[in-house]
């Protein structure tokens, strides 16, 4: 049974949920059809107002009222004007990005999961979902079972080349050795994609 984890869960900042949501999976119930599952394999922190990356760095306006929200709230937002991105606030203007997903029901093995914006449409998430309460909503997270440190890697952000001195922030962590993870070209933080079944 797919239940949402607690308010709890995401009651801890930013840097300390990103990697305690690596494992988890996001669902989202559809009506009349089953649940997309995917195992979160990849995520990135952005820890505030402070922070140059973060979207809450150019102040508090409508789009990212959000971010100011009680933790467990999401932020869907739009790039480029066709992809959409899934967060997780933790509140006072930080959230953790969802970059990547291994499918786990509902979603074929074969539908590319490897990034952001390819997450979201496997996942059928747009702007309707931005500012759920996770703990509460048809799109929510489902505690499994807590990663080993071991088992998880980090680095650098990816395509925040705009932020000066916050560029190089190893606030990207995700799973070793995951074929769902994706490719950051010039990173050099984790080896090549390996091509997966479908």
């Amino acid at each position: 049974m797919l239940q949402p984890a607690s308010p709890t869960f995401f009651q801890r900042s930013a840097l300390a949920l990103a990697p305690a949501l690596l494992g988890q999976w996001l669902v989202h119930r559809l009506e009349g059809a089953p649940p997309r599952v995917g195992r979160i394999v990849e995520t990135e922190a952005y820890v505030g107002p402070h922070d140059k990356a973060a979207h809450s760095s150019k102040g508090r306006t409508p789009r990212t009222e959000v971010m100011y929200r009680a933790p467990g709230h999401a932020y869907v937002f739009l790039v480029y004007g066709m992809h959409h991105c899934f967060n997780v606030v933790t509140g006072n203007g930080s959230a953790v990005l969802v970059r990547a997903l291994e499918p786990v029901m509902g979603v074929p093995r074969a539908v590319r999961t490897d990034g952001p914006g390819k997450l979201t449409k496997a996942l059928g998430l747009t702007l309707l979902q931005n500012g759920l309460y996770l703990p509460t909503a048809s799109l929510f997270i489902a505690e499994r079972t807590v990663v080993e440190h071991q088992h998880i890697a980090s680095g650098p952000r990816i395509g925040i080349d705009y932020a000066q001195e916050w560029v190089n922030k190893p606030y990207r962590f995700w799973l070793r050795d995951n074929p769902f993870v994706s490719v950051a070209k010039a990173s050099g933080a984790h080896p090549p994609r390996r091509r997966v079944p479908g």
